[in-house]
């Protein structure tokens, strides 16, 4: 990926089981989101893609460390 580029989403936010008419504190920052991660915990679209994005970079350092 060059600079600027975005990965692509990991999850499809258009799929109902990812909104509620209910706010719920985001499981990352706290503030009151609509939006369901993939487990239908509260979470905001930007936190959640930013948290499965950091896991699978922790994930390829611990690959290519020896260590997964």
């Amino acid at each position: 990926m060059t600079g600027g580029e975005r990965p692509a989403p990991l999850l499809d936010w258009r799929d109902s089981s990812h909104w509620s008419r209910t706010p719920a504190p985001c499981r990352y920052c706290g503030k009151d989101a609509f939006t369901r991660d993939s487990k239908r915990s509260p979470a905001h679209k930007t936190c959640a893609e930013a948290a499965i994005a950091q896991q699978a970079a922790d994930r390829a350092g611990a690959y290519e460390n020896g260590t997964l």
